[in-house]
């Protein structure tokens, strides 16, 4: 389970790395569900990227895999080529999703949106290596 104060840490260590690399970005933590439990916009951070986030997180939960990973199947001849068409459009394959893990198992996602893949990536581990 990912409690409120769970989402509030992961955001914290996440917005602490976005400040870092100069980057404002919008964070979004899903529960085992793949419901949002919270979602902070930094200070200048896109407003295009509020929904991206919420969306990585989901994607990250309800496929239990990197968003940066699940985008190299997505690819035109790819296994999963055509996947975010699917679950009415709430799946993302950008860099920027990663599953939350708590004793091993997998309690929720960080999604990550606002900055480079790469950045999101980087962003999106800090966070969840707070949990």
């Amino acid at each position: 389970m990912v409690t409120l104060a769970d989402a509030r840490r992961v955001i914290a260590a996440a917005e602490k790395k976005a400040a870092e690399i100069g980057q404002p970005m919008n964070i979004a933590v899903a529960d085992e569900g793949g419901n949002l439990v919270a979602h902070v916009r930094m200070d200048g951070a896109w407003l295009g990227s509020v929904d991206i986030s919420i969306k990585k997180a989901y994607t990250s939960r309800a496929f239990d895999i990197a968003t940066r990973d699940l985008a190299e199947h997505c690819q035109s001849g790819g296994q999963f080529f055509g996947i975010h068409a699917s679950n009415d459009g709430r799946i993302m394959i950008f860099a920027g999703g990663i599953p939350l893990r708590k004793g091993g198992k997998i309690v929720g996602a960080i999604g990550v949106s606002g900055g480079s893949g790469e950045q999101d990536h980087s962003v999106a581990e800090a966070g969840a290596a707070a949990l």
